[in-house]
């Protein structure tokens, strides 16, 4: 807890930085350097056995990102991802339900990443199809040939990436269900998921008759690109019908119930980073929140500029810890004593 501007963001920022390479704040890890710094370094280390020391490192005159894990040099932000699952509740955290489908993409993608091994792999041999087709596209006089060896190319991976998602869905559903259901009930809300071409159709079909509109565009209309995750109330847009207050319960069982899968699939938890709880939620529904979050025995960070915003909301024998933020630095106030407060 802290004033605002103390820092308490910035802290999540930072662990955010070290699971995913990037910055939930800005879109180039350049800007998160401090104005009077040449570098930004972070350390960290997940809990073993062995104890595994992470580290990433970007300095303001290169665009390269340094990443270490374990001491040695990782080439991929994958393996990071890998290694620290993280779930994110922030303000833009509205946009799963408020934004555009490619929000919805990233989420569904992070949890199928996390579950099928084979899945970075299958993603990629769609990109680079995908990449291949829609250059063909964009040329003046369209070589038919090579752009049907590429759309074979785009059929095959774009199958596997479509049975992937379906199946992780089927798992998901459920165990989203029975999450929002400690939260908010909500019986008729409905999470559907799109693929991204009609379902009647195969998509060699779909790319051979669309050719010609494509051209005209410069690109591929339909496809895996093109999926999403269709979330209605009463057949309307939830966000349409949803209170602010609604949308982030809503959001917060997506995000639970992912994290709920990741251990029932592979027995690893996320960590799970919550900026601001207190806002949007009142305390019946911070006190649900934080229920699911006991049973869930993950490690969380929360932020909220009240101290007191906080109290009240876990069981005595919860392990909960707090920290005063001033001025970008940590205060302990140790464990949370549920006799006085």
């Amino acid at each position: 807890f802290g004033a605002n501007g103390s820092g308490k963001t910035s802290i999540l920022e930072g662990v955010y930085l070290l699971g995913m390479g990037r910055s939930f704040r800005t879109q180039k890890v350049k800007n998160a350097i401090g104005h009077d710094n040449d570098a930004l370094v972070l350390h960290g280390r997940l809990t073993g056995p062995p104890p595994l020391p992470l580290g990433i490192r970007r300095q303001r005159a290169s665009s390269e990102l340094e990443m270490r894990m374990g001491g040695e040099r990782v080439a991929r932000v994958a393996q990071l991802a890998e290694a620290l699952p993280l779930q994110l509740i922030n303000p833009d955290a509205f946009r799963l339900l408020e934004g555009s489908p490619a929000s919805r993409r990233e989420f569904l993608d992070w949890g199928v990443f996390h579950v099928k091994h084979d899945f970075f792999t299958v993603w990629k041999g769609f990109r680079r199809a995908l990449k291949h087709r829609n250059a063909l596209l964009r040329h003046d006089r369209i070589d038919v040939q090579s752009i049907k060896v590429w759309e074979h190319e785009l059929v095959q991976w774009s199958e596997r990436l479509d049975a992937l998602r379906e199946a992780y869905v089927e798992r998901f559903l459920p165990v989203f269900e029975e999450t929002l259901e400690g939260l908010l009930p909500l019986p008729d809300l409905a999470l559907k998921y799109y693929r991204g071409w009609d379902r009647s159709r195969p998509l060699a079909d779909v790319l051979d008759h669309g050719r010609l509109s494509d051209t005209q565009m410069g690109f591929t209309q339909q496809g895996p690109q093109r999926a999403d995750l269709r979330i209605r109330l009463s057949r309307r847009p939830a966000v349409e019908v949803l209170s602010r207050g609604q949308q982030k319960l809503v959001v917060s069982a997506m995000k639970l119930a992912q994290g709920r899968l990741l251990e029932a699939m592979t027995g690893r938890t996320c960590v799970y980073l919550i900026d601001d709880l207190p806002a949007e939620l009142d305390l019946e529904h911070r006190q649900a929140f934080c229920r699911w979050l006991e049973r869930m025995q993950c490690q969380v960070f929360i932020t909220s500029v009240e101290r007191e915003a906080l109290a009240d909301l876990w069981q005595p024998e919860t392990s909960v810890a707090m920290f005063h933020v001033k001025q970008g630095r940590l205060v302990d106030h140790g464990q949370y004593d549920f006799t006085t407060e």
